[in-house]
């Protein structure tokens, strides 16, 4: 099966080095590559036969962990993998609780790179941390949808909904059912609790 493996890194030379080990990998694959987390979103919902992502956490438009949760939200059935240089423990915790399968540090050698690619696309994943007290918070966010996640993301800015309907092209009525169901699936009352339940998680805000 051949398929799409999307790189979304800000650093070119790094781009250049994941893709020599997914072609190791994978060598039937098409690559594709996003400096940025915009057109990286705009690359997954555009390509219909992707097979993986390989993420960096710090790239422009990204923040925390949100790249992760928002590329999850788009595309739940597509394995990310997330290279950082990020500490690793606290980050492939994190990544993989927002819906990433694995973590490599950008200090790993090529060949354990190409291997976490092979272990993504075979559809191994890291063990959840047994975090009982953070992880239920964990699964509500992963259950929102992509346009949800948008909204709430808005919230965390600080954004009023029409300024929210507004960036995302929706109507304010619109905005109002998306944080409804937003604040039944986080179990919470209000705006307030929403944010805070969602940086309880590490979600940080998107500067655009």
């Amino acid at each position: 099966m051949t398929g799409t493996i999307l790189i979304a890194d800000d650093h070119p030379l790094f781009r250049q080095a994941l893709a020599m080990a997914a072609q190791g990998a994978k060598p039937d694959a098409r690559i594709a590559e996003s400096g940025n987390l915009s057109s990286a979103l705009n690359e997954a919902i555009a390509a219909d036969d992707l097979i993986l992502i390989l993420l960096d956490l710090k790239m422009p438009g990204a923040e925390g962990y949100s790249g992760v949760a928002l590329l999850h939200a788009e595309k739940p059935g597509v394995p990310i993998l997330v290279v950082s240089s990020a500490d690793a423990a606290q980050a492939a915790r994190e990544a993989v609780r927002f819906g990433a399968v694995g973590f490599i540090g950008k200090d790993a050698d090529l060949s354990a790179i190409e291997d976490a690619i092979r272990d993504a696309l075979a559809g191994k994943r890291m063990d959840a941390p047994k975090d009982a007290a953070v992880d239920p918070v964990a699964a509500q966010i992963a259950s929102l949808t992509p346009t949800q996640l948008k909204v709430l993301l808005g919230v965390m800015e600080g954004r009023l909904n029409k300024q929210i309907a507004y960036d995302l092209g929706i109507s304010e009525a619109t905005v109002k059912a998306h944080m409804t169901a937003i604040l039944k699936k986080l179990d919470v009352h209000n705006r307030t609790q929403a944010v805070l339940a969602a940086k309880a998680l590490g979600l940080s805000i998107v500067h655009h």
